[in-house]
């Protein structure tokens, strides 16, 4: 198993693993806190377990412990490494590089950091943008994708702006999310209102009250933590050209859609087949937009599975 490369101190309190509530048991015997330097900017990673490397990539507006649930058992034949993307949790946040080939580029630096050349990678909502990009721009380092309830902007096709009304519940955030320095101003001050609807609109299963109260938290206790949240989105001019441009080279290493049957669904699995030629869909009945929360035990059975070629070595 590769060595770490060392971290530059080892976080504690709010955002680390010492200082989340509900981890399952004995779950810091496992997993450690790190900030790792990737050369370019300093990103917090959790990282625990034995055997080939594989990466995890929340999406909005979460952090690595939205894989809390999945990292015990994923640990036991993987070594995991759930990382707080540029802007988000305890990583840096600097002002721009909020598009996907960016961000994408930051998770290859980081798993470079930590000693992994090749690696597969699991990503969910912004983290299946990510996921995409890096699988798009590092084939040479990804070995299988496994995606969850998002669309992919430049790959996906486009909704009407006048749609359902559920379509325009699921989908009005990406609007409001580009806003120059207005959504701060209106969200300020009303995180638990904001953040809160979309954990409760979006669940079909309703999150555990302390999650969401910790997600809101950690965005309300910091301005730039806020204004990181919607950098994605006011990169997504950026990151559409980028994906324009990655469906042109379509990917063939083996991809897993996994859909909410609330939410995206089999959408999921069609946004994918879009861009790579071996996909395999799975959605999960009475599930919304949070599988890793709502249906851990069913998206854990679904990876183990889809990963087992590459804990056996059969992807090299």
């Amino acid at each position: 198993m590769p060595t770490p490369a060392p971290s530059t101190s080892t976080p504690e309190g709010p955002g680390s693993v010492t200082g989340v509530p509900d981890l399952p048991p004995f779950f810091a015997d496992t997993f450690t806190s790190g900030y790792v330097d990737t050369g370019t900017l300093r990103l917090h990673a959790v990282t625990g377990g034995e055997g080939p490397a594989l990466l995890l990539l929340s999406g909005w507006p979460q952090n690595w412990y939205a894989w809390r649930l999945l990292m015990p058992e994923l640990a036991r034949r993987f070594r995991v490494v759930a990382v707080d993307p540029r802007g988000v949790g305890l990583s840096d946040k600097p002002r721009d590089g909020y598009d996907t080939g960016t961000l994408a580029a930051d998770t290859a630096d980081l798993m470079t950091a930590l000693g992994h050349h090749r690696f597969a990678v699991v990503g969910h909502d912004i983290g299946m943008w990510m996921g995409y990009a890096l699988a798009a721009d590092h084939p040479e380092r990804v070995t299988r994708l496994a995606v969850a309830e998002a669309a992919i902007p430049g790959l996906s096709p486009s909704p009407p702006l006048f749609g359902s009304t559920e379509a325009n519940n699921r989908l009005a955030h990406f609007a409001f999310n580009r806003l120059p320095e207005l959504n701060e101003q209106l969200v300020s001050g009303r995180e638990e209102l904001f953040f809160g609807h979309q954990f409760a609109t979006k669940a079909a299963k309703p999150l555990p009250v302390s999650a969401v109260r910790y997600y809101v938290d950690t965005l309300a206790r910091d301005p730039e933590a806020l204004r990181c949240s919607f950098a994605p989105y006011r990169a997504l001019g950026e990151t559409m050209a980028q994906n324009e441009r990655r469906a042109l080279r379509r990917l063939t290493l083996p991809v897993l859609a996994i859909g909410g049957g609330e939410v995206l669904g089999a959408g999921v699995g069609e946004t994918m087949a879009r861009g790579a030629d071996d996909v395999e869909t799975l959605v999960l009945p009475g599930c919304g937009h949070y599988p890793a929360e709502e249906a851990p035990e069913a998206m854990l059975e679904a990876l183990t599975g889809f990963l087992a070629p590459y804990r056996e070595g059969k992807d090299d």
